[in-house]
């Protein structure tokens, strides 16, 4: 049996903004096994974005658990949260979010340092995932010389340089066009697969979600096997 990296467990979340309250999702549960690439599909609004959040412990929920490699998330302090995030989680966004005074090496050695990694070994990985990826030729390079695709595949590079065990994706080809959009994928779901990582992956893309292992909906704040 798979090892299960994720189990979300009565979640809600409900915003309240003075005598009004807004709720998102209720009671919402899913579970993500090692190696298990999984489509959470809506529309706008849905709360998709706002689930990856809960789940990559940058908001809390405001009922249910969300077990992390066998550990209960909510109600953790600051430093526990922030630990557990590098530690097990990776993320990739619509927008890369590189630094863009550093080269596509150096952006991909960076985390790795700040978690600890020796200098000479992180940049070993670097460069062997940035050349998995297709940018080899590309190592020294700053983000304003790259492409769209190639900024993109540095993000990725970047999210599972520390060998995350889950993998929370946000729209992560969302401002690529159509052949770009599907090489970039593709190369996320080899290496995510080849490194037995779990990913929770948000897309409006239903091609690209039929790819994937599962695909879930989340409609009128509920969440059901698409």
């Amino acid at each position: 049996m798979s090892e299960r990296l994720l189990e979300v467990a009565g979640l809600s979340k409900t915003f309240h903004q003075g005598e009004q309250s807004l709720m998102i999702f209720k009671d919402l549960s899913l579970h993500i096994n090692a190696g298990e690439i999984v489509a959470l599909v809506g529309s706008s609004g849905s709360g998709k974005s706002t689930l990856l959040q809960m789940i990559g412990l940058l908001d809390t929920p405001t009922t249910g658990q969300i077990m992390i490699n066998g550990q209960n998330a909510v109600g953790l302090d600051d430093n526990a949260r922030t630990r557990m995030r590098r530690e097990f989680l990776g993320f990739v966004y619509q927008f890369h979010y590189l630094l863009p005074e550093f080269s596509a090496q150096e952006n991909v050695v960076l985390p790795q340092m700040i978690a600890g990694v020796p200098r000479k070994e992180a940049k070993a990985r670097a460069d062997k995932i940035l050349s998995a990826l297709g940018l080899g030729h590309r190592l020294d390079h700053r983000p304003a010389r790259l492409s769209g695709g190639e900024q993109q595949r540095v993000a990725i590079a970047r999210a599972i340089a520390n060998r995350p065990k889950l993998l929370l994706a946000d729209e992560p080809t969302g401002n690529l066009d159509e052949k770009t959009s599907d090489e970039v994928f593709q190369m996320l779901l080899e290496l995510s697969r080849s490194a037995g990582i779990g990913a929770l992956i948000a897309t409006h893309n239903m091609d690209l979600a039929d790819r994937m292992d599962r695909v879930l909906e989340l409609r009128g704040g509920r969440l059901t096997l698409y």
